[in-house]
């Protein structure tokens, strides 16, 4: 049973999610290797100097609400990003239109699945009168993900760090959820698998907090010591026991 160290379920009106790696996780086929996108174009020195591909994009924390305006401006800031990091790496200019274009395709082309857990969690809270969201550090077409692994129209409230302008554990981001959902921090509980942006993030923000460690390792992070305010699960039917009704709350108080 999870341990709940925090007071404040009786009070929780909205219960928010982490999406990737909370909801969803990613299955085979996995995302193109962007060493072989280099060889292709006869660039393998410089796929070489590329280095991880998945630490390209922005940071835990960073903002980025300058860029955040519209859709356009947000994919032509990720742009950059990318074609900053091929010019670093010898990229000639000749090249670089086209390798970004694809690195950028590639970089997006993730297939998810549910975890098992979800969606029979996510009826339930709902079915209790809860306020259901999902804040994620995820690209522009959260909506669109969403809908593909089956929950289009399952939240209420839906804050993706590319729209809110900044990656969780900003507090920019978390200010936009809770302006979401009209409701005080200390009634939104945040349920995440992640420490930083899940847990001392919320917990910042002042909202209760729920790390989610599933005992499949391929997922669990550490676990540090829990800090007051916060509870760890194994798996997200836990959570139900940590919440009550919340009659009062529900899709008419979302923003």
């Amino acid at each position: 049973m999870p341990s709940v160290p925090f007071e404040s379920s009786p009070e929780v009106r909205a219960v928010v999610f982490d999406f990737y790696g909370t909801l969803a996780r990613m299955v085979e086929p996995l995302p193109p290797d962007h060493r072989a996108i280099f060889d292709r174009r006869g660039l393998s020195a410089q796929g070489a100097r590329w280095g991880d591909q998945w630490a390209v994009g922005p940071a835990e924390g960073e903002e980025h609400a300058d860029h955040s305006v519209t859709e356009v401006d947000y994919h032509r800031w990720e742009l950059g990003r990318l074609r900053r990091r091929a010019l670093d790496c010898g990229v000639p200019e000749h090249e670089l239109e086209g390798l970004v274009e694809e690195i950028d395709r590639a970089m997006k082309a993730v297939r998810l699945e549910l975890f098992e857990d979800a969606r029979a969690v996510l009826g339930e809270l709902r079915a209790r009168g809860l306020l259901v969201g999902v804040c994620s550090n995820w690209f522009w077409n959260l909506d669109d993900c969403l809908a593909d692994v089956g929950l289009g129209g399952a939240f209420d409230v839906v804050v993706g760090s590319a729209r809110a302008g900044a990656r969780k554990p900003h507090p920019l981001i978390y200010r936009t959820l809770l302006e979401q959902c009209r409701l005080p921090s200390e009634q939104v509980l945040f349920v995440g698998d992640m420490w930083a942006p899940d847990v001392l993030g919320p917990l910042a923000a002042g909202m209760p907090a729920v790390h989610l460690c599933r005992p499949d390792p391929a997922v669990r992070g550490a676990e540090p010591p829990l800090p007051e305010g916060a509870a760890r699960i194994r798996g997200l039917a836990e959570l139900l026991s940590l919440v009550a009704s919340g009659a009062a709350a529900g899709p008419a108080d979302c923003g």
